[in-house]
């Protein structure tokens, strides 16, 4: 039986899914809420296989024994803080695992996977931040993602401060303020002269942030000024999948746009804007709901690394496929 694993390694977790080789509906997952931790050198490579090694041994042993043709690790931050994994983790799989396809990608592009499979168009992940990936199968394209001080417009913190920043203008009596919001913000956090003291020394400023967002959608139908903050959301979110969708010459047989994450769920005040501003901002894509998750983009990959058949595009840092030596290996029909 030829088997393929996926791995998904992000802030809740690590989650691992063991499936058939062109057979990934219904696959055996295992699930660790232990975040691989990141240190000065980047991603902690050993802490990742402790996890990951008796994960995928307990899959495997479960589904017969053996070893998986293939296997594609999905983690957030592999793009900037990925060295040590793609210098560690080929030989250490292949010793304890007999790995010998090892894909090692950005969460970013599992989570593209995931949702469009591998076919042209742009993913736009908008959760606590926002980041927008895209693609014409040759190269890929990002914009934004640049956190919650520089960026994320759109993203869950970004909507979280629009909505704390127009309560407390009402607080004070300047223009853009919002009577609604500033009720809000007093039930969820106390007075408006403790916020600050409530925010500032937090590390988790941006998921503090983030959760005032659904009061803002919560008071979108009879206020302006959250309806406003929500239209501005859609905006840079279309503006985000304008920027790495390809343009209709790129892909003449067509693309796709879909945007995951929490900000969605959010309901119709983000959506309706929404998907007028995606007809508006990128009349060449389809837009359409994101088929799974990075977890299913990372088996996806997997599945098509075991057969030679990855169309999505190589890359250094955001999709590098190895084998048991680290070296690179020819992955895809074209080469």
């Amino acid at each position: 039986m030829t088997r393929v694993l996926g791995v998904d390694s992000g802030g809740s977790g690590l989650r691992v899914a063991l499936a058939q080789a062109g057979v990934l509906d219904g696959p055996r997952t295992a699930v660790s809420a232990e975040p691989v931790r990141t240190g000065r050198d980047g991603i902690d490579a050993g802490h990742m296989l402790e996890q990951l090694v008796p994960m995928a041994r307990s899959l495997l042993e479960r589904d017969g024994g053996g070893e998986p043709v293939a296997v594609v690790i999905g983690a957030a931050g592999m793009a900037t803080l990925g060295d040590r994994l793609r210098a560690e983790l080929p030989a250490a799989l292949a010793a304890a695992l007999g790995v010998r396809r090892l894909g090692l990608a950005a969460d970013a592009v599992t989570g593209y996977a995931g949702a469009l499979g591998q076919r042209p168009g742009a993913v736009v992940a908008a959760g606590t931040g926002m980041i927008a990936l895209g693609t014409d199968l040759a190269s890929w394209r990002r914009a934004d993602g640049w956190g919650h001080l520089l960026g994320d417009c759109g993203g869950g913190a970004w909507i979280g401060r629009a909505g704390l920043e127009a309560a407390l203008r009402a607080h004070d009596g300047r223009r853009g303020g919002s009577r609604p919001l500033l009720a809000r913000m007093e039930a969820v956090f106390g007075p408006a002269a403790d916020l600050p003291g409530l925010l500032y020394p937090r590390t988790d400023r941006p998921a503090m942030l983030a959760s005032f967002a659904p009061e803002v959608a919560l008071c979108a139908d009879e206020d302006p000024v959250a309806a406003g903050i929500l239209a501005r959301a859609a905006e840079h979110i279309a503006e985000a999948a304008a920027a790495v969708c390809p343009a209709a010459a790129e892909a003449p047989d067509g693309c796709r746009v879909a945007v995951t994450g929490g900000v969605p769920k959010l309901g119709d005040p983000l959506l309706v804007p929404l998907r007028a501003e995606l007809a508006r901002q990128v009349p060449q894509a389809r837009s359409v709901p994101a088929a799974g998750d990075p977890l299913s983009g990372a088996l996806l990959l997997a599945d098509a690394v075991a057969t030679g058949r990855l169309l999505l595009p190589p890359h250094p840092t955001m999709l590098y496929v190895c084998d048991g030596t680290g070296q690179r290996i020819r992955t895809s029909p074209s080469g």
